[in-house]
């Protein structure tokens, strides 16, 4: 269990202020301990090796030297027996990232798939034993290219949307426009790569796991393991990083599980920067035919669109390319379809906004192009095609502040400074470029658990199984607490990230911070009741049959509030009443959930609400402006300024939203720019797995950026009225970067990154 307690800053610092972020100065200091640096007695040491072929069957595998290596205490294959048995996926309604199981068949299916394990008692025994494993196999072709002859696009019924007539509609609108936008394969790299300690003891096993969804961790375990759920426990305290990728547990994991039995002492397994690659995915591939059909005022007229994401052989991932498309204009006629198309690759994972991201692309470029068609101002096109509700639910909006977010983030910029033309700006050899977008997230909703436990000594501790991934759940929970208790937030204690705590769903989908916050405040309402019970009957206290709404509480302490010197600290109503701590437990279940839908909650997706779920439609969004400068001559973009501006509703913390607006921006000028997997087209290898080939934003490719808070309180949506803030901030920015880069040069890149080959 990690334990936190927030800096000092007062009582004034409760939701709604910038506080600090709690363990930020650990982090800054080295003091927060990750899951692989738990320390345990007789630790041993677990490293993958991996496939070098892209499809097939391994027919030989040479182990010898590697079992008589020093250190070694075990070398695993697919023949040595480990079972590991099928968890239910998240898209079955599970939480396994992917169905995958290592190490159970001869079967290749990727490059970089795991077929063996070596275990010694050092790490550098056991990495040096893994060299000396060779592999034969028996090839076969791989289908690793989406245009390859035998990659046939899956048809997901699921995801076609269709309203009106828009094929016709299109063909007869006065002005048409759009193409072909592609994204690459996109890694999520986080700071910290994946890794893991498993411990097996006495038919238990306990897993230290960078985590996103300790709950869904848990019980994918007990399913690999067949063992009762009650038997894992899962301790996440602090995660360096996700963005998606440490939302379902990873098959590496269960190989340092099932290795942990077999052996009967702890194993500590640790990805290399390279094996982060292919050990799980990151986004997919997409490819959108996106067509636009407007009359010659600019009104839009009908959406057509068709596209695909890549997926694995036996695999299943959704990148809903229409996520966006169909919600972010107001169009009478519409028609999406999305496929899929099975590839010898490991199966992509969730990447910040997955499936919006995308979509956005796509549909903000194709509208600027329909502005320029138009000789229209981009946005004004935006504005002239505004939804008043959700055009394919055909109901309310719960909030939306995007026309506030649209003026606000344009008199920031002084997008009314920007010329029509394109190639009109430029200073010296540079040419300027003015470009924007708009985006948009939902608001996803899981009920989950929290509890705040006030011991004898006055100190109150917030508890969950939910997790901080970086974006500050620490800090935002004890704000919650202290502004219903009316304490100090540095007087609050926040312990995150074990199972043995409240349940608690997924940290994705920008969906914690909002729940745990409507369970904490509403525990600590509870708490507040309690004690201003006890101290009405406890014989010995100061309040003793006082009337309980003539009692006030802060800092500490109950008085009666017409007569403050009648009071009493918490510390002491516990003394009195002879208790050594008052808990007070609450959710966000409805009433009549029973014991079954909390665990699903915890443990499974299938507790999730949708957006249009109570009858509105609920999302965040933002506007985007962005002014690049392109060299003339070598086709280097940069990136000068970038102004956001975010309707995220109600912001519990100014400076976490900020942190998280900007580093949405930051990732969405990788994705602009520099992002994409390298993929050798006859074996499926990824040539630039690693850190210094696969090129992400560093803080030389960082231009000064603004952020813009225009949303208001949105109860609708939320129990505290906060919306989606975390993934919001890249969805568009790659948009506006492309739409900016037009403007500055004349091209038009449909085809992400935007690389000086595709403008020379």
């Amino acid at each position: 269990m990690s334990t936190l307690e927030t800096s000092s800053i007062g009582r004034q610092q409760a939701l709604g202020s910038p506080l600090d972020r709690a363990d930020g100065r650990l982090k800054i200091q080295g003091l927060a301990t990750y899951a692989v640096e738990k320390s345990l007695d007789n630790l041993a040491y677990a490293v993958v090796v991996q496939s070098t072929i892209a499809y097939g069957r391994i027919t030989a595998m040479h182990t010898e030297r590697a079992r008589q290596s020093p250190g070694v205490l075990a070398v695993y294959n697919h023949e040595s027996g480990l079972t590991i048995h099928s968890a239910k996926t998240f898209g079955e309604g599970g939480a396994a990232a992917q169905a995958f199981l290592p190490l159970q068949d001869d079967k290749v299916l990727w490059n970089g798939q795991h077929i063996a394990l070596v275990v010694a008692e050092t790490l550098e025994q056991a990495t040096e034993a893994a060299a000396l494993i060779e592999t034969e196999y028996e090839q076969q072709p791989p289908v690793v290219h989406p245009t390859h002859p035998n990659a046939k696009p899956e048809t997901v019924d699921a995801l076609t949307i269709d309203w009106g007539d828009a094929i016709p509609a299109l063909a007869q609108a006065e002005v048409q426009v759009g193409g072909i936008y592609t994204t690459p394969r996109e890694y999520n790299s986080p700071i910290e790569p994946h890794g893991c300690i498993a411990h097996w003891q006495n038919g238990s096993l306990t897993l230290w796991e960078p985590s996103q969804w300790p709950g869904g961790a848990r019980q994918v375990v007990s399913e690999w393991m067949a063992i009762d759920h009650e038997k894992v426990r899962v301790i996440s305290p602090f995660v360096g990083g996700g963005f998606g990728c440490k939302g379902g547990i990873q098959p590496h994991s269960a190989l340092a599980c099932v290795a942990s039995r077999e052996l009967n002492r702890p194993i500590k397994l640790a990805l290399t920067r390279p094996q982060t690659f292919t050990a799980f995915g990151g986004r997919p591939r997409t490819h959108q035919q996106l067509a636009l059909g407007a009359n010659r005022d600019g009104l839009l007229q009908a959406i057509v669109h068709d596209s695909w994401n890549e997926t694995a052989l036996n695999d299943v991932h959704k990148e809903p390319c229409n996520s966006v498309t169909a919600l972010m204009y107001a169009s009478p006629n519409f028609l999406s379809h999305h496929k899929l198309i099975h590839l010898n690759t490991v199966n992509p994972s969730w990447m910040r906004a997955p499936g919006e991201n995308p979509s956005a692309f796509a549909l903000e470029v194709a509208m600027d192009e329909l502005a320029w068609a138009l000789k229209m101002d981009p946005l004004a096109l935006r504005l002239k095609n505004y939804a008043e509700q959700d055009p394919q639910a055909n109901i309310p909006w719960s909030s939306r502040q995007l026309r506030e977010a649209y003026q606000q983030g344009a008199d920031a910029f002084g997008w009314s400074k920007r010329p029509l033309e394109p190639r009109s700006l430029r200073e010296g050899r540079q040419l300027i470029g003015w470009g924007m977008a708009s985006g948009t997230y939902p608001v996803r909703r899981t009920p989950g658990e929290a509890q705040i436990v006030l011991s004898a000594d006055g100190s109150i501790e917030v508890q969950s199984s939910g997790v901080d991934i970086g974006t500050g759940t620490y800090t935002i929970l004890a704000q919650t607490a202290a502004d219903v208790l009316l304490v100090a937030p540095e007087s609050i204690t926040v312990s995150l990230g074990d199972t043995l705590l409240p349940r608690a769903p997924v940290a994705g989908g920008s969906q914690l911070a909002n729940l745990l916050t409507g369970a904490v405040h509403k525990t600590a309402q509870a708490l507040r009741d309690r004690l201003i019970t006890l101290a009405t009957a406890t014989e010995k206290s100061p309040l003793w049959q006082q009337p309980p709404s003539a009692l006030s509480l802060a800092d500490g302490y109950l008085w009666l509030s017409n007569s403050p010197g009648l009071r009493i600290s918490f510390a002491e109503l516990l003394k009195l009443s002879g208790r050594e701590k008052l808990v007070a437990h609450q959710d966000t279940f409805d009433k009549t959930a029973s014991e079954e839908d909390r665990n699903k909650a915890d443990r499974t997706s299938t507790m999730m609400l949708p957006p249009t779920d109570g009858g509105v439609s609920a999302h965040s969004w933002s506007a985007i402006f962005v002014e690049v400068a392109v060299d003339e001559d070598f086709g280097t973009v940069r990136v000068k300024r970038m102004v956001g501006a975010f309707d995220s509703g109600r912001v519990y913390n100014p400076k976490l939203a900020e942190s998280q607006w900007i580093g949405g921006m930051v990732m969405g000028i990788g994705q602009a720019l520099l992002e994409q997997g390298q993929i050798d087209d006859r074996d499926g290898w990824i040539a630039n797995a690693n850190l210094a080939d696969y090129l992400i934003a560093v803080n030389a490719d960082i231009p000064e950026l603004t952020t813009i808070d225009v949303g208001k309180p949105d109860y609708l949506a939320t129990v505290l009225g906060g919306k989606a803030v975390g993934e919001l901030g890249i969805v568009g920015v790659a948009a506006a970067i492309s739409n900016a880069v037009w403007h500055a040069t004349g091209k038009r890149i449909r085809d992400l990154p935007i690389t000086q080959d595709k403008l020379l």
